[in-house]
């Protein structure tokens, strides 16, 4: 072994994993050389998560990035000779109806992001998987792509390392625990190891089970847990003697169990002759943090393994014989048996991308096996280019914000996804119980009152709607229909439709204290945020103004949507609550690589947002303010921003809209929003649920999400929301936003859809959630654009004031054809839609109303 170096471009802590491994092959691929890997244990690793790692992958997540992840990491294991592509079954038992339907929604999901899975029958499945017992199950799901990694992924991990060595761009040290790590004016500048001090000019921790150590060394935390699941082995089995196969028969999953089962193929094999169950833990989930974990020398098993007793997974394990029989025909091999850890996380994504701290210091955390080639691309392309061709917001370290980086919210938010590995089947609008109650608005016991419905976001508690307006369901049970299915209707509320139709008729307020809210000032704040945002920001004759605009990436693609109130010493950014934590960040980030003198502030607490909507806008609003005449149109222009008094409280009106309808955001102190809040609800207004805000108008008026509309995927002209004229000053992006221009059109456009029948083979009216994919109806195929882009439906809701469901997907431009008829397929049944829009076209739109552009 060489000696241990004093400098490195890059140094890998946690090479000895699957997914340190293919970060260094993936950087070595991208070009980059002088990197040192280091591992607490040997290389490729023998205590953690890899060397025990059951190493099968199915490719059914329901999410883009998720799906490309394993699909890419399947192809790579395959293409080093290291995977067998049995294919894989997921089960749903006699009477687990809400499994069969989990199964069919996999399919759309499927359909939608590129796998390959359907729906086969009881028989089919049996004639695949022969230890089934046919008679205790409805159906199946059949991944063709799954399959187990071969050897082992341990195996690959050892195979990655050496190939980058020999190639003279990587150089590995096994047992050399990361002690400490060197830092300077907010960057990281090297490791103290055991084995000496290296300096780097990066450092990417793969450290898994052990990255929160790590991380705590960077003065933070990962939203990580390591979390105990059991892996039994029953044997004797000798279906596949001399076969010499890692694995004979296609997985087996039986989620509604939370287990699932596989061979082990010839016994001469490296874990030959038996037959695995493993299962998850729905109750009493065990975790443990990681300082708590053993060193190797202390562990009887290994670090990563613990003892794992019989009668703790007796129940789940008599469930599983009577699907599989020959569990019960086989013996225990106790000593085979254990409890391996793995990792859950707060909110189900990994922690990937440049710490929020430490400038150069970079996480891959919380990746399982299938997805560890993937996760490594995308790091090394995120490293290399700034961006990933797959929009990564989902999975990007900081897009958490500092409340959901302690101990006890990490710790509780984890014990709940634990329980959610495998069952029960996690509905897309499905809200957590802990971790709640931590930012309320100052008018939140008022919400109480009135009955709210509260879902999170930000932390922040939203009433989605109210008990108190449920009287209005009676007025509008004609254009509220009742949500038959219990599925579309769970974490819905009816009422909201109703208010969503009480306020276009009169006015409503909505609670907004969900914005994130940053301040930028400081001599080069204006620069900053030209450099950053398409609309132009500078010049005297912004202030005053409220700015939509956008941030692009260096590809010109859209990185972020927001508004930015140009005041005369410094600029507000007024986010969405998911979206602010990952762009203050990214601002900072910027500036320190400009030089500029900016003081950038998160100051979302400091202040509360109520907005005021609805033809009777302006006439209610008039009656709180001091200065009534100051509303009027020749006052208050379109977009403009003003100081206005309610309850002796100075606030900050902006005039737009959000919702289809007259009226303003109203910004104020947090201390003043109660007296705001009691005022506007003395003239009678009605309180409106943040669903038609977020959702149902939104829809209506064909308004973009950002994370879901709006992404890295797409630039500004196929979201139709490019300004007429380009700035003339510099920003990041615009080379290549001018070069989108120049198309005489573009790969795609962002398209509304209507349902045009939602009944289903029952005759029970649909109304979907989640993303559905969008097919051509001659071929049955989903449709795919010029750039290989797949089409899906980024936003879906019903429409109260038109009837219908509405939806927003990206289209190939061939099929961009007002009228145009397509289908979508919900729960593996297909339902037609219609082309109802082009580009921004909103389906519900009052006369002499402005879009928010």
């Amino acid at each position: 072994m060489s000696s241990f170096p004093e400098r490195a471009k890059v140094v890998i802590v946690g090479l000895g994993g699957i997914v340190g491994a293919s970060v260094a092959h993936h950087l070595v691929e991208r070009g980059w050389d002088d990197i040192v890997g280091i591992d607490k244990s040997g290389i490729p690793t023998d205590v953690g998560s890899t060397a025990h790692a059951s190493d099968f992958c199915y490719c059914t997540s329901h999410d883009l990035l998720s799906t490309w992840a394993t699909m890419y990491s399947v192809d790579f294991y395959e293409k080093m000779g290291h995977y067998a592509r049995v294919g894989g079954l997921e089960v749903a038992r006699v009477g687990d109806d809400a499994r069969m339907d989990e199964l069919k929604r996999r399919v759309d999901s499927g359909r939608a992001f590129g796998t390959n899975v359907s729906i086969i029958s009881a028989a089919e499945a049996k004639e695949k998987f022969p230890l089934l017992e046919e008679d205790q199950i409805q159906g199946a799901m059949w991944d063709p792509d799954a399959g187990l990694v071969i050897p082992r992924s341990q195996t690959v991990a050892g195979k990655l390392v050496d190939q980058a060595e020999k190639a003279g761009k990587l150089r590995a040290f096994a047992n050399t625990p990361a002690l400490e790590l060197l830092t300077e004016n907010g960057r990281v500048t090297g490791v103290k190891t055991t084995r000496g001090t290296i300096m780097a000019d990066h450092v990417v921790v793969c450290a898994g089970l052990w990255g929160r150590l790590i991380a705590e060394m960077a003065g933070e935390d990962l939203p990580v847990m390591p979390v105990d699941h059991p892996l039994t082995f029953f044997g004797p089995y000798n279906e596949f003697e001399g076969t010499g196969l890692e694995i004979g028969r296609p997985l087996l999953r039986d989620q509604g169990n939370s287990a699932y089962l596989r061979d082990t193929g010839d016994p001469k094999t490296s874990e030959g002759g038996q037959i695995e169950w493993g299962y998850y833990y729905e109750k009493d989930v065990r975790m443990v943090h990681p300082r708590e974990l053993l060193e190797k020398h202390e562990a009887r098993l290994s670090p990563s393994q613990r003892d794992l007793e019989l009668e703790d997974v007796i129940e789940p394990l008599e469930r599983a014989m009577e699907l599989t029989p020959i569990l019960a025909e086989l013996g225990f091999n106790e000593s085979h048996s254990f409890n391996g850890l793995l990792q859950t996380t707060t909110d189900g994504g990994p922690s990937m991308g440049e710490s929020r701290k430490l400038r150069g210091l970079w996480y891959a955390v919380a990746i399982w096996v299938k997805d560890g080639p993937g996760m490594g691309k995308l790091i090394a392309d995120w490293m290399t280019d700034g961006r990933t061709h797959i929009d990564h917001h989902q999975i990007d370290y900081s897009r958490f914000q500092d409340f959901q980086l302690t101990e006890e919210f990490i710790w509780g938010r984890c014990e709940e996804t634990a329980a959610k590995i495998y069952n029960p089947p996690v509905h897309p609008r499905e809200p957590f119980r802990n971790g709640r109650g931590i930012r309320r608005s100052p008018f939140y016991a008022r919400e109480v009152e009135l009955g709210g419905y509260f879902m999170e976001l930000g932390g922040w508690e939203r009433a989605h709607g109210y008990a108190a307006n449920e009287h209005l369901l009676e007025k509008y049970a004609d254009q509220v229909p009742v949500r038959e299915n219990e599925w579309d209707s769970r974490h819905f509320w009816r009422v909201s439709n109703a208010e969503q139709l009480e306020m276009s008729a009169d006015c409503g307020i909505i609670n907004l204290s969900h914005f994130h809210m940053t301040d930028i000032s400081g001599p080069d704040h204006v620069a900053l945020m030209e450099w950053l945002c398409a609309a132009k920001i500078g010049g005297d004759n912004m202030i005053g103004k409220g700015i939509y605009t956008h941030m692009l990436d260096d590809e010109g693609m859209v990185r972020a949507d927001f508004t930015v109130f140009r005041m005369a010493d410094k600029c507000r950014l007024v986010n969405g609550a998911d979206a602010g934590p990952r762009d203050l960040t990214y601002m900072q980030r910027v500036a320190q690589d400009k030089g500029w003198d900016v003081t950038i502030e998160d100051t979302t607490e400091k202040y509360t947002t109520i907005g005021i909507w609805g033809p009777n806008a302006r006439e209610t609003l008039k009656k709180v303010v001091a200065d009534p005449d100051g509303l009027d149109v020749e006052n208050f222009a379109f977009a403009a921003i003003k100081p206005i008094e309610i309850a002796s409280k100075t606030v900050t009106a902006f005039r737009i809209s959000y919702v289809g309808e007259q009226g303003w955001e109203l910004h104020m102190p947090y201390e003043d929003g109660l007296a705001v809040w009691d005022a506007l609800r003395e003239t009678g207004v009605m309180a409106v649920g943040v669903e038609t805000y977020a959702n149902s108008r939104r829809l209506e008026k064909s308004l973009r999400l950002q994370n879901a509309d709006l992404n890295t995927q797409y630039n500004l002209y196929e979201a139709d929301l490019a300004r007429p004229k380009v700035k003339e000053a510099d920003f990041r992006g615009k080379e290549k936003h001018l070069e989108y221009r120049a198309r005489d059109k573009q790969p795609a456009m962002l398209c509304t859809l209507v349902m045009t029948e939602n009944k289903d083979a029952k005759g029970v009216a649909r109304f979907p959630v989640g993303s559905l994919p969008v097919m051509d109806p001659d071929t049955g195929k989903t449709l795919i654009d010029a750039l290989g882009r797949r089409s899906f439906t980024s936003s879906i809701a019903f429409g109260p004031s038109i009837g219908k469901n509405i939806a927003l997907a990206y289209l190939p431009q061939e099929y961009c054809e007002q009228g145009r008829v397509l289908h979508v397929t919900y729960f593996d049944e297909v339902y037609p839609v219609e082309v109802a829009g082009i580009g921004y076209a909103p389906l519900y739109d009052p006369e002499n109303l402005k879009p928010r552009s």
